[in-house]
């Protein structure tokens, strides 16, 4: 385990926030919710934010995606401060957020739909892909009709089909059970190795923090700020048997002691 990231000079970064601020008025009353953050995470990178529950990390990556603008800070994309940021990263809320009344296929479509592209070209193209996120067959299913490990893995589909380098993914495995939860952690990481994202990833499980990313953001109670950058020192792929070895038990000690210290 090793604290701190060491830049790349020439190569910018996929995503960068630089002393990012942001409050929010309540009850007549200003709530800062977070305080001067600054983070960075690679092309092909698979960076995750942990912190206590209020800290900030979906206001971050509300920010992040163009829903709201920082009070003070900047947000650099590709190496380029963008203002308008809205429809260049894809997002995945906490909640699938499936429409009922949608198939898996049309529900996967909706980002190509939505951005004006062909609508048969991109029900190929889910086709195509619903194998790989588990969905063979169910193509013409309805939400109510599915596990809620199916849900996610459609979310998922409807995610990876916007074609943004960058993915937001905010506890997209949060309400499932244990062995769903597990099955789909290794599932992810075999997707993420074929297509290459650059994916940004909130969770309240250290042990899946550590499972998944190449490096944790370890945030404060709010106002959130970062406390320390931690390196994930476990090769890749990733087997499950590694979750019993000194690296990973380390690295999650350490995460633990940061998390409430």
């Amino acid at each position: 385990m090793s604290v701190g990231q060491i830049a790349t000079p020439g190569v910018p970064y996929k995503v960068e926030l630089r002393g990012v601020s942001k409050a929010f008025r309540v009850d007549g009353r200003v709530v800062s919710a977070l305080a001067d953050v600054s983070l960075t995470a690679r092309a092909g990178e698979f960076v995750t934010l942990i912190g206590p529950s209020g800290c900030g990390k979906s206001t971050l990556f509300n920010i992040i995606c163009g829903l709201l603008e920082p009070d003070r800070g900047e947000v650099w994309l590709d190496g380029e401060l963008t203002r308008r940021r809205a429809g260049c990263v894809a997002y995945m809320p906490q909640r699938d957020l499936l429409l009922p009344w949608r198939s898996v296929l049309d529900n996967a479509i909706l980002g190509p739909e939505i951005a004006g592209q062909s609508r048969e070209l991109a029900r190929a193209e889910a086709r195509e892909l619903l194998p790989l996120f588990g969905l063979a067959g169910f193509d013409n299913a309805y939400p109510a009709t599915l596990s809620g490990g199916m849900r996610q893995r459609a979310a998922l589909l409807r995610t990876f089909l916007c074609h943004h380098d960058v993915m937001l993914l905010d506890e997209p495995f949060g309400a499932l059970d244990a062995l769903t939860r597990a099955e789909l952690q290794g599932w992810l990481l075999g997707v993420w190795a074929r297509f290459r994202h650059t994916i940004l990833f909130i969770t309240h499980d250290v042990d899946e923090a550590v499972f998944l990313s190449d490096r944790v953001y370890v945030m404060t109670p709010r106002p959130g700020r970062i406390q320390a950058v931690v390196n994930v020192p476990l090769p890749r792929p990733r087997a499950r048997e590694l979750v019993v070895g000194r690296p990973f038990v380390e690295t999650r000690e350490a995460l633990l002691r940061l998390l409430t210290a």
